[in-house]
């Protein structure tokens, strides 16, 4: 359906790499993909994770969400906040240009360390433009990575934690690094969402998140429905008022 969707834009070519649906479990292997042996039926509970992109002839595209298709254990509730934690903390950062990846790298960590998780892939990389989706030389990563980040950089923000046998969860919205502000000390850069698509905000504790976390994802959600709507129909409208509602 997703591939269907996207090829009806008229600058579609293809998708950008093969489409990771894991649900449940299978949301544990971090480049799942389905083969008839590992097959399962998708039921009204738990947790689906989808990673998708597409090429198009102005643009490459990237995007993981992680959705509750009903009830959810309390485990994953707290799951799925950490890491919407660790994707906000980034996508807030300020920085001096010139900063490393790895520089970075600990804003989507931190609040997971703290419960002694982690995930053991990178957190960003460079998109392409109609070329490769994971794009050099910059990467945020834990690993030592010197290449800078500077302005008119892509770069995607994806922390995710995986439990194996059980679920994981990863949220990921590409990101332009842009101009925040000249000082004494020289120029400072901050992260753009270029990714407009709701966050599900069913799983979410909000009592996890500080009030600067809240108000990032109230504002962003503001911001999708602001820039979407216009091109939706009424129907398409009013579930994407729905997404978007203030936490």
């Amino acid at each position: 359906m997703l591939t269907g969707l996207r090829a009806e834009q008229p600058l579609f070519k293809g998708v950008s790499f093969d489409t990771i649906v894991g649900y449940e479990q299978h949301g544990a292997i971090v480049h799942y993909e389905a083969t008839p042996e590992t097959d399962v039926a998708v039921e009204p509970r738990g947790l689906v994770l989808i990673d998708s992109g597409a090429q198009y002839e102005d643009g490459t595209t990237d995007i993981t969400r992680t959705i509750a298709l009903g009830p959810i254990t309390d485990e994953q509730r707290r799951v799925y906040t950490l890491v919407l934690k660790g994707y906000i903390r980034l996508q807030r950062c300020k920085f001096p240009a010139g900063a490393s990846g790895t520089q970075l790298d600990i804003l989507a960590r931190e609040a997971m360390w703290r419960e002694g998780l982690n995930y053991l892939h990178g957190t960003g990389h460079g998109v392409g433009s109609y070329l490769n989706v994971h794009e050099g030389p910059h990467q945020i990563r834990m690993e030592w990575r010197p290449a800078p980040i500077v302005a008119g950089m892509t770069v995607t923000d994806e922390p995710g934690i995986y439990l194996a046998g059980k679920f994981g969860v990863r949220i990921e919205n590409t990101l332009l690094a842009v101009p925040y502000k000249s000082t004494d000390f020289g120029e400072f850069l901050q992260f753009e969402a270029l990714t407009l698509c709701p966050i599900d905000k069913t799983p979410i504790i909000r009592e996890m998140l500080s009030a600067e976390e809240v108000a990032w994802l109230n504002a962003y959600h503001r911001t999708v429905y602001e820039r979407l709507a216009p091109h939706l129909d009424a129907s398409e409208k009013a579930w994407l008022k729905t997404a978007t509602d203030a936490i």
